[in-house]
């Protein structure tokens, strides 16, 4: 298959992967607080923008599954704050909640909310690490064909973009998990001094799904 036509490809399998996920998401009755046992690590699970935390629902039932305690900031609600707003939340549930030796493992937009935290809002170094998934550590370059200012906020230019970008020193503590094709972040998730993790899929959503993907959270979330 050429690389134009798996292109294609993926790009309908992101897309019906993620309409499926809001659907089910919708109708689900799972609550956020069923998630809270657990003797591992605790993970804070951040979506991505227009998602709410059922999005991600498969991921927090793996990690739970593997003994981590999951926790949703659900006041994110459907994740459409600025970054530093939706940053200053999270920052405050996990001071609220008293976690230590945290992960984050967030999706898309949740990433930059995560690494924002990480460099601003967590003095006490209370997030151990993140691991992101097709996090636009960068920008993207479609960002300036949007209408909606909350998606034209991912240009390369926007300020945050830019702040986030030249702050290195937590890169160290994240691991960026991306794949061969994003439609939405054409110029890749690579971040420099991170552990950058190149899966051999593409998509933006159905990634999440990936086995691979899942191996390398859960390796993460484990040490």
């Amino acid at each position: 298959m050429s690389g134009a036509l798996q292109a294609v490809r993926w790009w309908a399998q992101d897309y019906l992967y993620a309409i499926g996920r809001q659907l089910r998401g919708a109708v689900t009755r799972t609550r956020a607080d069923e998630f809270l046992s657990g003797a591992g690590r605790p993970v804070v699970v951040i979506p991505g923008i227009y998602e709410d935390w059922r999005f991600m629902l498969p991921l927090v039932r793996r990690l739970h599954e593997a003994g981590h305690p999951v926790h949703v900031v659900t006041v994110l609600q459907r994740n459409r704050l600025a970054v530093p707003n939706a940053a200053e939340l999270v920052a405050a549930y996990v001071r609220e909640q008293g976690l230590e030796d945290v992960v984050i493992v967030a999706h898309s937009k949740g990433g930059l909310i995560g690494k924002y935290v990480m460099m601003a809002l967590d003095p006490a170094t209370r997030i151990s690490g993140m691991v992101a998934i097709c996090s636009p550590f960068s920008g993207s370059r479609y960002a300036a064909f949007m209408l909606l200012p909350s998606l034209r906020a991912f240009s390369p230019r926007n300020a945050v973009t830019v702040q986030l970008s030249r702050e290195e020193l937590v890169n160290e503590r994240i691991t960026s998990v991306s794949g061969l094709f994003d439609p939405h972040i054409p110029g890749g998730s690579v971040l420099p001094g991170a552990r950058n993790v190149q899966l051999g899929t593409g998509g933006h959503f159905r990634i999440l799904a990936d086995e691979d993907t899942i191996r390398t959270i859960l390796a993460a979330t484990a040490t």
